[in-house]
């Protein structure tokens, strides 16, 4: 099939997938965000618990991210069993890695949330969240690490399946959870609980069944370093940005905490909350681009590397910049979505230009890294999904807002990191992408 026709093909059920599975969080902000009374205490004491969310995410994806691109490089090289082994590992890996850090978070969810920037009016709804929401850890790792070894296959509607299943049992839970029951933050958690749950069994039933094309088999399999130790390393750069992500929810909270208390926190969960919605196309395209890239890679077909790469980026960037012009101009449209409060509503607004203007050109980081990771060069990512973050948007929070912009300081270091990282990781691809091309594939 021609790049013009797979990548839309590959990618739309994708994107859905990725819509439909950034509902989670977005209706359970919503719908506690209108609750009558402390509303907007409760949105801030759950969008703190977003750190733990991210830290649990962030593991699926060093082995998800990291084992699908490589079994599609085996696949593309007519390695089927090799391909098998890494499926099975990583699923292992999953379970272990599950309860790991259920017993972590269990043993400090109340310090951390203290540490991410709770008060005393916000920590209880924190942690009633995560009380519950760590219970279905195992569901969580199982559907975001699993799920991209579906997509890899080329069977992007059924991996699409995966989170509707979810996403539209959330919906309909919340509401019923939360007002009709009257649990509030541990109705939106028991949701996303029972959710999860449902996407886990359909995601072990299709790997385990006849359409798919590798076959799980849990029986017998072995955590061997020869197989574990690659998809740890090209699942790296995707960890490292979930990582990071976490990082920095800590870094923005907590400074806002410091600066202008439980108001700036709460506009921050809903910043957050809309950026991280508006995220969900551009991952999509992106779950679309790896498993092409890595396929036609391992085949040695650089000119169908390249156009996939090239049509990636036209796409996502026409979007990012459509995004931030909307945003720029009607924040309040979107902000209203999130409180009933004319306090929070009008500060978030107020600070929507300052932290989403440096979307407009994200394309340009988030197709070339993802590019990186399809062409297996692991360290680059890795470099790349540290630089944005860590070296670039850590400092800027703590300048800027050390300066006369106070807390506007804070959500404008989101949008210079951005803009800066963005350039420098699409200059650095340019740079590089016709070496790594012409060394070509050696997966052993």
């Amino acid at each position: 099939m021609s790049i013009r026709r797979l990548l839309p093909s590959m990618a739309l059920p994708l994107i859905i997938a990725q819509i439909v599975n950034g509902m989670y969080n977005l209706v359970d902000r919503v719908f506690l965000g209108h609750i009558a009374e402390g509303g907007a205490e409760i949105l801030t004491g759950v969008g703190l618990a977003y750190p733990v969310i991210l830290i649990i995410s962030a593991f699926s994806s060093l082995i998800g991210n990291g084992g699908a691109p490589r079994a599609a490089t085996f696949l593309g090289q007519g390695r089927k069993e090799k391909a098998e082994e890494i499926l099975s590992t990583s699923a292992l890996s999953l379970l272990i890695l599950s309860v790991a850090l259920m017993a972590f978070f269990y043993a400090f969810k109340r310090p951390l949330l203290f540490l991410f920037g709770a008060s005393e009016r916000t920590i209880i709804h924190g942690d009633d969240y995560l009380s519950i929401y760590l219970a279905g850890t195992p569901f969580v790792l199982i559907t975001l690490g699993l799920n991209p070894f579906i997509s890899m296959q080329g069977r992007t509607t059924m991996s699409m399946m995966t989170v509707i299943i979810g996403a539209a049992l959330n919906i309909i839970l919340d509401p019923i959870l939360i007002f009709t029951f009257s649990m509030g933050a541990k109705g939106a958690a028991l949701a996303t609980v029972i959710s999860q749950g449902a996407s886990a069994l359909y995601v072990l039933w299709f790997l385990a069944g006849r359409r798919s094309s590798l076959s799980l088999r849990l029986r017998g399999a072995r955590l061997k370093a020869a197989t574990l130790r690659p998809v740890i390393s090209l699942g790296l750069s995707p960890f490292t940005m979930g990582i990071t992500e976490a990082t920095m929810s800590f870094v923005f909270t907590s400074r806002l905490q410091a600066i202008s208390g439980d108001l700036a926190v709460g506009a921050m969960t809903i910043l957050s909350s809309i950026l991280n919605f508006a995220m969900m196309p551009v991952t999509g395209l992106n779950q679309a681009l790896v498993p092409i890239v890595s396929y036609n890679f391992g085949a040695r077909k650089d000119k169908r590397v390249m156009e996939t790469f090239w049509l990636a980026l036209a796409a996502t960037l026409c979007y990012t910049m459509l995004v931030s012009i909307t945003c720029n101009l009607f924040p309040h449209a979107f902000v209203s979505l999130f409180t009933s409060s004319p306090q929070l509503a009008a500060y978030t607004s107020g600070m929507m230009r300052f932290y989403i203007t440096g979307f407009m050109i994200f394309a340009m980081q988030s197709t070339s890294q993802n590019t990186f990771v399809g062409l297996g060069q692991a360290g680059i990512s890795l470099f790349f999904a540290c630089f944005r973050k860590i070296i670039l948007l850590i400092p800027f929070v703590y300048l800027l807002s050390a300066t006369p912009l106070g807390d506007r300081g804070v959500f404008l270091a989101e949008s210079l990191a951005d803009s800066i990282s963005a350039a420098t990781v699409f200059i650095t691809f340019m740079a590089t992408h016709r070496r790594i091309l012409a060394n070509g594939a050696y997966y052993r």
